[in-house]
This record gives structure tokens, C-alpha cells and sequence, in this order.
């Protein structure tokens, strides 16, 4: 597989399943990311305050995060396809809540279900396509590339549905998802893979992979990476305009640009993935954003936050995804490892942002963003004791 695409290796069904899951992943993309332009919608028209519109979101994190244990037991009980048909069937629900009442405690619920059902899915397409691809990491960019379209897709649909039908339009947005949703369960239904792992499953839950060095490092590289883009893809349009750096148009332009340059540098670890050590990959994206990312904070100058935006989101764009097949062995083998790598993740986009918050409130939102050069920076170090593992490993092949 090193020298040709994984895709060609697959047989018929798992190439469904892996279409199936790149599909389901778009769709999980694009609710994820429309929930903040539904938002200011659904405040008008069912009058919600900050403090409340707040909840929801944390609401959809807190989801997310729960989503981290449920996915991993579930399957134990009811076999992996229909936990995640389950699961999915969340979205759905929590749409229509969104859609038929502005009762701010089932608003709350609603978005609670979204994050269930996006961690789940989270945890289910990538443990599935990590299976599948045999820990490709091009296979696992691609699978975060179609996220990424799904998301840029995401305030388009909120766009054409107002023009459509005005104050209403989020409506029709949201029962778009809800649509997309059940074809998602449907394709998942018809999914061919083995559920009869119990036995080897029930040996391994016992949370042993937590004594493992590697996987606890790429834990950190996880919770560390999350911290900065939560708190990067949440402040950076705020950071500009209460800095006085830049208009609201031109700041929302860079927040579309930031994901587009993400997408195309998810292809192209995509395509370096299996041609690429996954070491020399991690190293080069995450020194590549400390770089980047200082560059932005460093400058007013609009040409060249512009060029910090571009290098910044080429940079991130594979870390996620490359981290995951580095443990790829270890989420084989333990049916927990994938929730409690996410989890761990969550906790990070969770934290940093308030702390961001925090900061800004008492020194200055400069100094609030400029916490996030620390959470980078302890990612950097990760990867390179990560690697430096590696490396001791090979070592000690050679000796014996």
C-alpha cells in the first residue's frame, strides 16, 4: 500500500463502506459548521439571549464530548452498525427540536443531541476507515478533506435558504440536514462489516492502552491541536475586528479562506500520507503552524495576515487525521481507544477557548489569542517525543 493508492487495494465492499463513510463524513461536516449561522437566526426569532445562544453551543461541545464513552461501549451491546445507525438518529431529532420550539431547556437538548450524534460518527468513520485503509493516513486526510467541504458548503445552504424563503430559510436549512441525516442512516445500514468482534472486544476494555507511551503522546498531540483550532476557527473573525485590523467582510472572507486552504491541505496530505514518514509529516505541519500563527498575531498588515491565514491552515490541516493512523494499531485492537482519543481532544476545544476568554477580559483579546502560542508550542514538543519513541524503537530492532 505504500506505493499505490489505498483505494485501489480495497474490494467492492469496502470500497462502499469507505464511500459511505466519506459521504456520512460531509454531512457531518456541513451540520457541525452550520450550527453557528443557524444560530443568530434562531435567536431572532425565538428571542433567546447571549447567555442562553452560549448554552447551546457548549450544549453541542458537551455532546461531542459525551459522544467520546457512548460510542465506544455501545457497540459491545449492539454490534457496531446498529449502535451508529442509533447514534445518528440523534441529528435528527435535535433538528427537529431546533425547528419546532424555542424552548430554550429543549433548545438545549437539541443541540445536545447534534454533538452525540457528530462524536459519534466522528468516532465510528474514523475507527472504520482506519480498519479498512489498514492505518493509511491518506486515507484518513481524505476523510477530514470531505469534512472540510462539508463545512464550507455549510453557510451557503443557510445563504440560499433565506434567499428562498427569508426568516424562514434556516428552517429549511435545518430540515435539509434532517433529510441528508436519514439517507446517512439508510447508506450505514447497508454497510458490510463484522460485528461478531465481541469476544476480543470484551478481553480488551479494560482501558489497557492507556500505559502505552505512544498513544498518550498523541493524546497530547490531539488535546493540544484541538485547543488552538477551537479557539483559532472561534476568535480569529473577533480578534480582527476588536483589534481594529481589519472590516467584518474582510474578516469573514479570511475565516472562509482559513477553511478552504485547510481542505487543500488535507488533499495534499492526502496524497503525501503514504510517500511521507508520519513523522517527518507531524513535525513539518506543526512547526510549520507555530511559524504561521506567530506571523499573524505579529503583524496588522493585511497582505501578509493573509499569506499567516493561508500557510497557517495548510499547516494544521493534516495533524488530526495523521496523529490518528500513528495509533492506528492501538484503536484496532481496543474499541475504547478511538472515544477516549476524541474525548481527550474535546476536553481541549472546550478549555482553551474560555481561557482565551478569560485573558482577553483582564489583558487584551492579543493576549488571549497569544495563549494559544502555548498550547502550540506543548503540541510541537508532543510530536517530537513522539517521534523521538519511534525512533528508540528502531533503535533497539537494530541491536537485536
Amino acid at each position: 500500500m505504500k506505493n499505490q493508492s489505498f483505494y485501489t487495494q480495497l474490494n467492492k465492499d469496502q470500497k462502499y463502506i469507505l464511500n459511505c463513510c466519506f459521504f456520512v463524513f460531509a454531512v457531518n461536516g456541513l451540520y457541525a459548521m452550520i450550527l453557528g449561522s443557524l444560530l443568530p437566526l434562531m435567536s431572532i426569532e425565538y428571542g433567546l439571549s447571549n447567555t442562553v445562544s452560549g448554552g447551546l453551543i457548549s450544549a453541542h461541545q458537551a455532546g461531542n464530548l459525551i459522544s467520546g464513552f457512548i460510542a465506544g461501549v455501545l457497540p459491545l451491546y449492539l454490534g457496531r452498525k446498529k449502535s451508529i445507525i442509533f447514534l445518528c438518529s440523534f441529528v435528527v431529532m435535535g433538528f427537529l427540536i431546533m425547528i419546532l420550539t424555542g424552548n430554550p431547556i429543549l433548545l438545549i437538548l437539541g443541540f445536545l443531541f447534534t454533538g452525540l450524534s457528530r462524536g459519534s460518527i466522528s468516532n465510528f468513520n474514523n475507527t472504520i476507515v482506519n480498519e479498512v485503509s489498514n492505518s493509511s493516513p491518506a486515507a484518513l486526510n481524505v476523510l477530514h478533506s470531505i469534512f472540510a467541504v462539508g463545512a464550507l458548503i455549510s453557510p451557503f445552504l443557510v445563504i440560499l435558504s433565506s434567499s428562498i424563503s427569508g426568516e424562514l430559510g434556516w428552517k429549511i436549512a435545518a430540515s435539509m440536514i434532517i433529510v441528508l441525516a436519514i439517507i446517512s442512516m439508510f447508506l450505514f445500514s447497508r454497510m458490510k462489516i463484522d460485528n461478531t468482534a465481541k469476544k476480543i472486544e470484551k478481553e480488551k476494555v479494560s482501558y489497557e492502552f492507556l500505559k502505552n507511551r505512544d498513544f498518550c503522546i498523541s493524546a497530547g498531540i490531539m488535546f493540544f491541536y484541538l485547543c488552538a483550532e477551537a479557539t483559532i476557527n472561534g476568535w480569529m473573525v473577533k480578534y480582527f475586528i476588536d483589534s481594529n485590523i481589519m472590516t467584518i467582510e474582510y474578516a469573514q472572507i479570511l475565516a472562509s479562506l482559513l477553511w478552504l486552504v485547510i481542505l487543500a491541505g488535507r488533499l495534499t496530505c492526502a496524497f503525501w500520507g503514504d510517500r511521507v514518514s508520519k513523522k517527518l509529516l507531524l513535525l513539518a505541519t506543526s512547526c510549520g503552524t507555530v511559524v504561521f500563527y506567530l506571523l499573524l498575531l505579529s503583524t496588522h498588515n493585511l497582505k501578509v495576515i493573509t499569506i499567516a491565514i493561508m500557510g497557517l491552515g495548510f499547516s494544521m490541516a493534516g495533524i488530526y487525521p495523521t496523529t490518528i493512523s500513528t495509533v492506528g494499531n492501538i484503536i484496532k485492537s481496543y474499541p475504547m481507544a478511538m472515544g477516549v482519543l476524541l474525548m481527550i481532544g474535546g476536553i481541549g476545544a472546550i478549555i482553551m477557548p474560555i481561557i482565551t476568554g478569560a485573558l482577553s477580559d483582564v489583558f487584551g483579546i492579543l493576549a488571549g489569542m497569544g495563549a494559544i502560542v502555548g498550547a502550540i508550542v506543548l503540541m510541537v514538543i508532543c510530536v517530537v517525543l513522539n517521534g523521538q519513541g519511534k525512533q528508540e524503537k528502531k533503535s533497539m530492532l537494530v541491536m537485536k
